[in-house]
This record gives C-alpha cells, structure tokens and sequence, in this order.
C-alpha cells in the first residue's frame, strides 16, 4: 500500500509490514512525536503483531537521522554468553553449530537498540511511544495472513514448545488467520518495559523472570550478560552512486555487499542489460559477494575483517570484468542454517527526523523457544556462528554473531531522498539493490516494492549459491538469462513473501510517498504533525 502527502504541511510518514504497527507509529507522530518516535512506536508493536519475525528477544540494527542531517548507525546485536565455550556446544549438538534451541540465544537487543534510538532522535516520554504495544498485547489482536502462515508452515515446533504452544496453540492446535491472539505475559513485559525503560529489560525486574527462565532452558547467559549489554552508535558505511550516497550498516552485518554491487555495477559496460538478457552478470557479482560475506561477515571487535579493500575502485572493476563472464557458483558457504526473518521500519518527518530500525529473531519463532513468564520470543541469531576455529564467525565469548540485518538511507546533497529497510535473510542487499535502482530510474516507491523479484543464493545461509529464487512474472528474457549462466530457478507466485519485504518512504520538495510492500500486511501512511 502507498500513500502520498497531500499538501505541503508538517507531516511524518511511517511504513510497516503490518497496518497496527503503522497506524501506532502514525498516531505518536500525531500527537507531537518525531519520526524516530513514530518508528520505535511501530517496532514495538511489531513485536507483539509479528511475534515470527522480531520480537523483544530480538536483535536490531538502525539508521537514525537527525535534523542537523547526521546520521548515525545503531548496533544492537548483542553477544554470545561470556560463560559460552565453542567445546561445550559442540559436545552437545554433534559438533555443529545447532540451528534452533537454547545454545543460539545470544544477549537480546532490541529493547537496548530502541531506548538507543530515542535518545538520539525521541521527544515524546519513552512511556507514551510504547504505550500502543501494551495494549495490543493485552487485549489481543488478529492473527495476520503472514503470522497465521508461518503458524501452519512451523506446526510442529510451535507444539513442541512449551511457551510457544501456550501463546500460539492455546487450545491445543495453533490459532488460524483472523484468530485472536492475547499475550497477557508479553503486555505485563511491555508494560515494565514501558514504566522502567531498558533498565527494566537488562538490569531489573524483566532480567531476573527472563534469566530464571533462560536458566532453566539450560542458557549459559547470565546478570552480567544483560547487564553490561550496550548498543554502539558508529558511523555508518557510505559510497556515492548514481548521484546520491548510500548509507548503511558497517559490519558486523552484510551492509557492505550492497555498496560493492553498486560499485561494481557502474563498472560493466554500458551494453550490458541487467534487467533484460544482461541479468547474468548482476547474478554473477550476487554469487561473488555471496562468497566474500561468508569469508568476512563477523564481528570486527574480535576478527580481523575489513572490507575497504572491496569497496577500492579497482576491486570492483574487476569484479565487474570477471561478471561479465562468469557462470553461477556453487561454492561451499559458511554456514547452514534456515532463512531468516526480520521486519523493517521506516519513518520520516518534516522536522528532518528519519528512522530505518530493522529488526529480527533470524529464524521463524527464532530459537524454537517463548521464555513463558515474561511471553518473549528468543531469537536465535547465534545459529549464525561457526564452530570452525579458522572461521572468522567462529562462537566466541562476548562475541556477535554475523548480521544479515542492514538499514539503508539515501541522501542527495545535504538533502534526505529515500528511507528503505526490508526483511529477506541474507538476500537483504539484493534486495535492497533491486528497489534502490527502480528508484534512481524514477519509479515511485509502489512501483520499486511492487517490481517482480529475483534473488540468488535465496535468503537462508545454507541455499546453495547457484540457486535463483524467482517470482513467476519475472521477465522470460531475465530468466532465460540466469538459466544460460548455469543456474537453476525455484519458482514462487508473484509477491510471495519468500522474497522479501521492503518499506521505502521517498523525501522531495513536495513533501513524502510511503509505500509498504504487497508481499507482506503491511501499510503505509502520511499524517499531518502539531505545529510546534
């Protein structure tokens, strides 16, 4: 759904993938909050809409502009146990790194990552902005198209959790789409959250239900854990293109693929079509930055990864000469694991306020696993380590996993044009690059969430790299292309939400155009703001 600003006026725009958590985000722009308000609004909600795909148990990387036209990156990927030991997983789980469970809870960051949010761009009290989650939890909301999938895709894990099947199969099946879904436990959580502020998360009441719950799973997270978690403020990644700057997330997660296609890309000769029977080599430089990601995406507090090398002008020529060709890879990766799933929010003001918070428990239901006293959802982003001590992601104490989340902004001149976020797993930077190109072409935002998608290598870490996921109205002359370059296409209906998606929002002098993606339940608004 899109939705353009009427008039020039105050306005604030917000878009989500679901209509609740905008319109929450929009009602706190409505009555004096700021975008980064509107945006922490709507996040909250999410977790109680979209319990599948983030969740107070989650992790979160931002993008925050303030009106000065800084902006600033938000890393609230929280550790591994300090008490973790890669020899005491491995005894437990075979000697892999297992995908769901206890052992892939690491420190939750979305409550640190949002209180960091506020700071940096809230005016409304802390209290107010989550007071629309507390009572969307509490007294129940409908179950969503998307939730009521992932209930029927995920049946059997749902039931073999306790605290999982309590919330989302009360009645001993799980609850159908339209059904209503009441937290009680989460609304008493948000409800402290609220009252307390993150303290109340990482070093108060909520900590100590949440570790006597995490304990007797078996967590080797502890007190210190939660209470010495901080999110880093850092500067962003940024790279010109296409007369904008793109800004995004540093690592430790996978913002810099973006940047390394879209400078290489400029570097493939000008006859090369990539939307047409040139999507060869596009999907070549893909199957490269694929491999890349799993040599280098970690955590650079603990190895010695750099990715400047890759973003040099001529790394990315010759990135761009061998693509043009290159055949599909089938490389080793680094990892084997399930897709990932994650929400995005964005939010613009007319103050100058802007806000992508991208947020995920990785997996489905995460860990598999719902703490029952305080209702949170436990991600499992650890399942993203290795236990390969050669691996630059190997599991190490007080160590972050490699992040597949990655918030984008674009700015042209000193000026703001576009806020874009988007769940997809590891396929986020394709994803993001297919709708910022539609949108340097000139489409609007409908038109750039809406394009037929194609993704190679799929969202999930362990899809083979010469897999192509392509929804069936991609053109035949793009999928005529990727088959002649050796790779095989998995076929989904148009807007299938296994591709992905993206929330954009498109700043000009006119004023804002949001439009959230039809491959989700989401909307997109702009409303009129108190003058001030």
């Amino acid at each position: 759904m899109t939705s353009a600003d009427p008039a020039p006026a105050r306005r604030c725009a917000v878009a989500s993938p679901h209509a609740q958590a905008t319109a929450a985000g929009s009602d706190v722009a409505a009555r004096g909050g700021t975008a980064v308000d509107a945006a922490i609004a709507a996040a909250a909600a999410l977790t109680v809409l979209y319990p599948h795909q983030t969740s107070l148990g989650g992790d979160l990387i931002g993008l925050v502009r303030t009106p000065d036209g800084r902006i600033s990156c938000i890393n609230a990927s929280g550790p591994a146990a300090a008490a973790t030991s890669v020899a005491d997983v491995a005894s437990r789980n075979g000697g892999t790194m297992p995908t769901v469970g206890i052992d892939t809870v690491t420190v939750p960051g979305v409550v640190g990552g949002l209180a960091a949010a506020h700071a940096l761009g809230g005016r409304l009290p802390w209290a107010e902005v989550w007071a629309a989650a507390v009572d969307l939890a509490d007294t129940g909301a409908e179950v969503s198209s998307s939730l009521g999938r992932a209930l029927v895709t995920y049946r059997d894990e749902v039931l073999a959790d306790p605290g999982l099947r309590g919330v989302f199969a009360p009645d001993g099946a799980p609850l159908t789409a339209g059904a209503l879904l009441r937290q009680p436990a989460l609304a008493r959580t948000l409800a402290q959250v609220a009252a307390g502020g993150a303290a109340a998360f990482y070093d108060g009441p909520v900590a100590v239900e949440l570790l006597t719950g995490l304990s007797r799973l078996g967590s080797r997270l502890t007190a210190e854990d939660l209470r010495s978690f901080a999110p880093e403020t850092v500067p962003p990644l940024h790279r010109d293109h296409d007369g904008h700057t793109v800004w995004t997330s540093p690592l430790n997660t996978q913002g810099y693929q973006l940047l390394q296609v879209l400078g290489a890309l400029s570097h493939l000769p000008g006859d090369v079509d990539v939307d047409g029977a040139g999507a060869g080599p596009l999907a070549a430089l893909w199957s490269r930055a694929n491999r890349d990601r799993a040599r280098l995406l970690a955590d650079p507090r603990h190895a010695d990864v750099d990715v400047d090398d890759l973003l040099a002008d001529g790394a990315l020529a010759r990135a761009a000469e061998e693509a043009v060709t290159a055949g599909a890879t089938d490389g080793p990766t680094a990892f084997v694991q399930p897709r990932g799933d994650t929400v995005a929010v964005v939010a613009t003001d007319s103050d100058g306020h802007a806000a992508c918070l991208i947020l995920s428990v990785f997996h489905p239901f995460g860990s598999g696993l719902l703490e029952p006293t305080t209702g949170v959802v436990l991600h499992n982003r650890g399942a993203y380590f290795s236990l390969d001590p050669a691996s630059a992601n190997c599991l190490a104490p007080g160590k972050r996993p490699g992040h597949t989340l990655m918030p984008v902004m674009v700015t042209r001149g000193e000026e703001l044009a576009w806020v874009v976020g988007t769940m997809g797993g590891k396929a986020q930077p394709q994803i993001h690059a297919q709708v910022l190109r539609a949108l340097f072409s000139g489409d609007s935002p409908e038109q750039a969430v809406s394009t037929p998608r194609w993704v190679v290598g799929g969202l999930g870490a362990g899809e083979p790299e010469d897999l192509v996921l392509v929804e069936s109205d991609v053109p035949a002359v793009v999928r005529a292309a990727l088959v002649d370059r050796g790779y095989t296409l998995q076929e989904y209906a148009p807007h299938s939400e296994m591709l992905g998606h993206a929330q954009v929002i498109a700043v000009d002098a006119g004023g804002f155009t949001a439009a959230s993606d039809p491959r989700s339940d989401g909307r997109a608004t702009v409303v009129p703001v108190p003058a001030r």
